[in-house]
């Protein structure tokens, strides 16, 4: 008897998940907890730096080796009486979440594992003395390290080839397409988690060009456009580079700063995007000019082009 295409999927499931609990063990038990041990003797590397690099792989590998895994094990030795593994998914998929923390924080800690073998020879030492084991194949730290961060959308992926190959009928059916959409939405929230994090490293990074100001400084703000721009002096017919950031609230007119200590940019206005009117100039002498008028003052600004023009004015 062939065996049916769905259990052949089932069984990748389960045989990938054991392979997958044997590289968290490593993470967990062998790379973070050895490293801890250095660490508390405080030779090699502060204990918050290893606790930062490793995040909350702890209660992942918890998770998988006491959870998930036997619950598959379990539903695997009784697929003959009851062929079906969408319900266990189903009721574990909501766990999956707390992946969106590791994966936020991974490029964090490969940036830190990277700084501190550098920083700590006793550090380095010990991740090669870990590497040259049989039980790590030949693969780097931050090899080991990006199988949590691919292991949800290889359930995806493996529970969409299941539910293809499930008969019309199968009593599995609804679990599973229920199943699936519940990984989906774990997977979406991973992403926007990280998407998140870099509009918010992005916006620091703004914030510290314009100096850090007090009234500026607000992590719901979005940068929407920024870059140099010509103001133009009409009382003597004169252009002046400036630079414009342009937020879903405000636009600063900054002027760049010749000494850069600190501060890329000096803010000289801040027009709120309420109430303001954008338009067109045509004027011969300064081509692609357009005009900004907020309550309290108007610009006249010269693009460089035509498109940068339309650009800024979109």
């Amino acid at each position: 008897m062939q065996e049916p295409e769905e259990k052949k999927i089932a069984l990748e499931l389960l045989e990938t998940e054991q392979a997958y609990v044997n590289r968290l063990y490593l993470l967990d038990q062998v790379f973070y907890t050895e490293l801890m041990k250095e660490a508390k003797t405080g030779k090699t590397v502060p204990e918050e730096v290893v606790k930062m690099i490793f995040s909350n792989i702890s209660s992942i590998y918890q998770f998988h080796s006491e959870f998930f895994l036997p619950e598959l094990q379990k539903r695997m030795e009784d697929w003959n009486c009851n062929p079906r593994i969408g319900d266990v998914i189903q009721k574990l998929a909501p766990f999956l979440k707390m992946y969106g923390e590791y994966v936020k924080n991974f490029d964090k800690a490969v940036e830190l594992i990277t700084a501190w073998s550098e920083k700590s020879p006793p550090f380095q030492e010990l991740i090669a003395d870990i590497q040259k084991r049989k039980v790590c194949a030949n693969l780097t730290l931050q090899h080991h390290m990006l199988e949590p961060v691919q292991r949800i959308p290889r359930y995806e992926l493996l529970l969409k080839e299941y539910i293809r190959k499930l008969p019309p009928r199968s009593p599995d059916r609804g679990d599973a397409e229920k199943a699936l959409e519940m990984i989906f939405m774990v997977a979406k929230h991973s992403n926007a988690a990280i998407a998140e994090m870099e509009r918010l490293q992005n916006l620091w990074v703004v914030y510290q060009r314009l100096g850090l100001e007090d009234d500026i400084v607000d992590p719901s703000n979005e940068l929407i456009k920024e870059g140099p721009i010509q103001k133009i002096s009409t009382r003597n017919n004169s252009t002046s580079e400036k630079y414009l950031f342009l937020f879903n609230n405000m636009l600063l007119y900054c002027v760049p700063k010749v000494i850069q200590v600190g501060a890329e940019f000096q803010v000289h206005l801040r027009m709120d995007v309420e109430g303001m009117k954008v338009r067109e100039l045509k004027d011969t002498e300064f081509p692609h000019t357009f005009l900004v008028s907020g309550k309290k003052r108007t610009l006249e600004l010269q693009a460089r082009s035509g498109e940068e023009m339309d650009a800024w004015i979109e």
